[in-house]
């Protein structure tokens, strides 16, 4: 079964790329994700641009409606995400446990509905 995990985080909390915090997070990192790699789980996995780079979309009444940034200000936000295969619920958060979103923010596990196997 497929996972989808929300990798959130705290953007005014990142640290400043090139700093000694921002290298021990990236190499945190890559030790969770060659984990997943290695035991075949890990599908796909990726960073967010910043909430300042997004755009939210609404259609109301026909109307198409554009704002700039995200659609609702909290402080955790959506950093990235990862797509893992696993063989049933409580693996997948086992894995979930294991990446740093989990440590300093959280990581929501959805499982992915496959349509193909609906129709």
């Amino acid at each position: 079964m497929r996972y989808l995990y929300l990798l959130n985080s705290f953007e005014d909390g990142l640290p400043e790329p090139g700093t000694d915090e921002a290298e021990a997070l990236e190499k945190s990192w890559g030790v969770a994700t060659d984990a997943m790699r290695a035991a075949g789980v890990l599908i796909d996995c990726r960073p967010l641009a910043p909430t300042t780079a997004s755009t939210t979309v609404r259609v109301r009444d026909g109307e198409t409606l554009i704002t700039d940034g995200p659609a609702a200000e909290i402080k955790e936000h959506l950093g990235g995400y990862a797509i893992v295969d696993c063989a049933d619920l409580d693996e997948a958060l086992r894995w979930a446990a294991t990446v740093p979103s989990a440590t300093d923010a959280s990581v929501i596990v959805r499982p992915i509905v496959d349509v193909e196997a609906r129709t």
